[in-house]
């Protein structure tokens, strides 16, 4: 078995392009999330997040809510070859429960786990071998949000390029999973982009959190300290103070808002107590007194919520599975 493992980098996460999305995101104070996971030690400090704080990782309802999703949606699936697409696929835990159970209904299949980030698919990729060879994966960095042309990279992308090394037909059915993704993007900036990758016949098992009770405004308050603890203040702040920022300039909140629409979110902000000058990829950038740099935001959504804006570009949800708590859901969707 070779040590050597490819990986396919988009143009979308050049070293230009990232460049200029960071000056970007330091011109706007709006970080743009990717830049919370650029290197490894903001990977693996993420990971010990989720690890700590995931419901799918402590809570034995969330977890099993999950595995009712992916037994669901590998018998919907009758080709015989499947190419399992998994958008932002953090640590690859989810996508390789599904791959199992689609190896145990004797699918060939393929796997793309894609992400911002060099360490999380390779992370990945690492957690997939459990269920399917290294010669069947492909690992895949891009940045959804930029990536345009990702609808036709993923068709000449090695699993769907007939007979060969991936060993599949030539129209594999393509499941793609976008699992916690949701919560951290515009919802009409980045469901075009989603709904454009899944084809007729193409499944999208998607995941949101959710708001609890039927106060949609109390349940997002009730979610709140998920947020604000320890280890996602470390690890939301590890991007600025990696900028040259120190942890005494100012103070990180959380807050629950109004989003887009009827939408609400948890946003952290950084606040400067006191002005700070750095020079960040040859620029000369200044957070003043007062100001406030926008690091992280989670938008809520409730089931009903999730329909109508998936619906508002052409998805339609099959099926659902909620949480005891209802504090997290996953949807099975395809095109209307």
């Amino acid at each position: 078995m070779s040590s050597l493992v490819n990986v396919s980098i988009h143009a979308s996460q050049s070293p230009e392009n990232v460049r200029r999305d960071l000056l970007e995101s330091l011109r706007t104070r709006r970080v743009n999330h990717k830049f919370h996971y650029d290197s490894i030690k903001q990977t693996n400090k993420w990971l010990a997040l989720h690890q700590a704080h995931s419901p799918s990782r402590n809570d034995r309802d969330c977890a099993a809510t999950y595995d009712r999703a992916f037994a669901s949606a590998a018998r919907t699936i009758t080709s015989r070859s499947v190419h399992l697409v998994g958008l932002g696929c953090g640590g690859g835990q989810k996508d390789t429960r599904l791959l199992a159970l689609l190896k145990a209904r004797g699918k060939g299949i393929s796997y793309t786990p894609s992400d911002v980030s060099v360490p999380m698919t390779l992370i990945a990729r690492q957690a997939a071998l459990s269920a399917t060879p290294g010669e069947k994966c492909f690992p895949l960095v891009c940045d959804l949000a930029t990536a345009e042309d990702l609808p036709e990279v993923l068709v000449t992308h090695p699993p769907s390029q007939g007979c060969g090394a991936a060993g599949h037909a030539p129209r594999a059915t393509r499941l793609i999973t976008f699992f916690g993704m949701i919560p951290n993007f515009e919802p009409d900036d980045i469901l075009p982009k989603l709904a454009a990758l899944v084809r007729r016949g193409d499944s999208l098992l998607f995941s949101a959190n959710l708001a609890p009770w039927h106060d949609y405004e109390a349940g997002v308050k009730k979610v709140l300290p998920q947020y604000d603890n320890e280890l996602t203040r470390d690890w939301l702040m590890t991007f600025l103070l990696d900028l040259g920022v120190e942890g005494g300039d100012g103070a990180l909140t959380f807050k629950a808002e109004r989003g887009v629409g009827s939408l609400r979110r948890i946003v952290a902000r950084f606040r400067f107590r006191k002005t700070r000058r750095l020079v960040v990829e040859g620029r000369k950038v200044s957070f003043l007194a007062g100001e406030n740099v926008r690091l992280f935001f989670s938008y809520r959504y409730t089931p009903e919520l999730v329909r109508d804006e998936l619906a508002k570009h052409g998805l339609l949800v099959c099926d659902q599975w909620i949480t005891k708590s209802g504090e997290e859901g996953v949807f099975l969707c395809g095109r209307k």
